[in-house]
């Protein structure tokens, strides 16, 4: 239809204008190709880079898993790390009336600097600060639960092209938020047969030029290990040695058993840069919350005031983080009773002892004891398992028979094993572990180890123990 309109006028000039020239109909030519090109557009929108590189592991896996329990057993989920999912571990008394004062006094509707209310980051100063680790309130950037301070922290120190060092196994997020962003992620490995401490020849052969963070997780998740403050100081002086700053992801500090100590890292080093991460999301037991923070440690001042202000930047493309939270942050840290954390600690320690007892004597799997967080690795000796090519093989029919969800390994980059959450009631992971017990009693097949599977965890009890 353009085009003969287009036709039209240009005959109606040519007989009406004898000025009208070959230049003259060139140019028209030109308008008339234009106009075509514009009518022939056609509708072609596509995700952007960061959105199409976007891949959050679990959920890519456990949606390609082909679940359907047994219709006769009521489902058992082992694989969510939500303490709140089954009603057994609440908050105190204490942290919701916090809130709820936080909420009556109107005091806290509007927005708050990106980084967070000056009082809420002199409480977390209060609560995080060690003689061997001072901080200040401006040390401390509030975030939108634990993951936003990882994100910042990956996004202020590595470029496109660069790369972060992250454990194996480890959580997923470290991945997500890397790979969206084109910086290129490591891997360092676990040792299950020395309780999950890192290989530190491994790690540093892992460092290079275009290394901008090492990311250490202690308390592990999916592990559950505590690091000894000896490891913890080998971990730094690879750090310093190689001149890389940390990333400490230590959103389960403090949740460690009976018997054993956490100690953050930051109080081992007075010259490698740290970025602390943490937030009320476990320990208080509130991960919908959405309350993080960043703690800069930068003793020496290597972060400068560059490093400073692109978090002070990152922390603004949201806004800030939940103000609500963060008017009875205060409150929360301060009165909050020892009790509390007490009570759930030594629950999901009973519920790891009993978690262990009944695995460890199920032929074909060796658990892995944890000493803190929420979780237990599992170990699955392939060839007494022959039936399954791998490990979501395992947990696929698991559920299908024994309708009890565990998280296969591979989410954790780390094949032949499974993960099981232990914030469960107790009557609950009892049930669930005789179920496992149940499914591998009726496939197991006795055969001797092969170098498939991590025969050294099968001896643990004999290797030297490492710093």
């Amino acid at each position: 239809m353009h085009d003969e309109i287009l036709h039209q006028d240009i005959l109606q000039m040519m007989c009406h204008n004898p000025t009208f020239c070959i230049s003259s109909l060139k140019t028209v030519c030109l308008l008339k190709a234009f106009v075509s090109m514009k009518t022939k557009r056609c509708w072609n929108v596509k995700p952007s880079k960061i959105a199409a590189n976007t891949v959050n592991p679990i959920r890519s896996i456990v949606d390609n898993l082909h679940i359907n329990p047994n219709p006769d057993k009521k489902v058992i989920s082992l694989s969510i790390g939500d303490p709140t999912t089954f009603g057994n571990l609440q908050p105190c008394p204490e942290i919701t009336a916090a809130v709820i004062d936080s909420v009556t006094s109107l005091e806290f509707n509007g927005y708050a600097p990106s980084t967070g209310y000056r009082k809420a980051r002199e409480a977390v100063v209060e609560y995080a600060s060690r003689p061997e680790a001072p901080l200040e309130p401006e040390d401390v950037i509030l975030t939108s639960g634990c993951s936003h301070a990882l994100e910042m922290c990956i996004l202020g120190l590595a470029n496109p092209g660069q790369n972060i060092v992250i454990p194996r196994p480890g959580f997923s997020i470290y991945k997500t938020i890397a790979q969206s962003m084109d910086i290129e992620t490591k891997y360092y490995d676990l040792l299950p047969n020395l309780g999950w401490q890192v290989d530190l020849a491994h790690l540093e052969s892992q460092i290079d030029s275009q290394t901008a963070a090492i990311i250490i997780n202690n308390p592990s998740n999916p592990c559950g290990s505590v690091f000894s403050k000896r490891h913890l100081m080998a971990l730094v002086e690879v750090a310093n040695r190689n001149c890389v700053p940390i990333i400490a992801d230590e959103i389960y500090e403090d949740f460690v058993f009976r018997g054993e100590v956490f100690h953050p890292i930051a109080t081992l080093s007075t010259h490698v840069p740290i970025l602390s991460c943490g937030g009320l999301t476990k320990k208080i037991l509130v991960p919908g919350w959405r309350m993080g923070w960043i703690l800069i440690h930068d003793r020496q001042g290597i972060f400068g005031k560059e490093v400073r202000s692109g978090l002070q930047a990152l922390s603004q493309r949201i806004i800030g983080s939940n103000t609500l939270v963060q008017g009875a942050l205060p409150s929360i840290l301060r009165d909050t009773p020892e009790t509390f954390f007490e009570d759930n600690i030594e629950t999901v320690q009973r519920n790891a002892n009993l978690a262990y007892s009944i695995l460890n004597d199920v032929p074909g799997l060796c658990p892995v004891m944890p000493k803190g967080a929420m979780y237990m690795m599992v170990g699955i000796q392939k060839t007494s398992f022959p039936k399954f090519k791998h490990d979501m093989d395992f947990v696929e029919c698991l559920m299908s028979q024994q309708s009890v969800f565990c998280l296969p390994g591979c989410c954790f980059d780390y094949p032949n094993y499974f993960r099981i959450v232990l914030t469960v009631p107790e009557e609950m992971m009892i049930e669930a572990c005789d179920r496992i017990k149940e499914f591998c009693t009726n496939h197991y097949t006795l055969n001797t180890p092969t170098s498939s599977f991590n025969t050294e965890m099968l001896l643990k009890t004999q290797m030297p123990l490492q710093v």
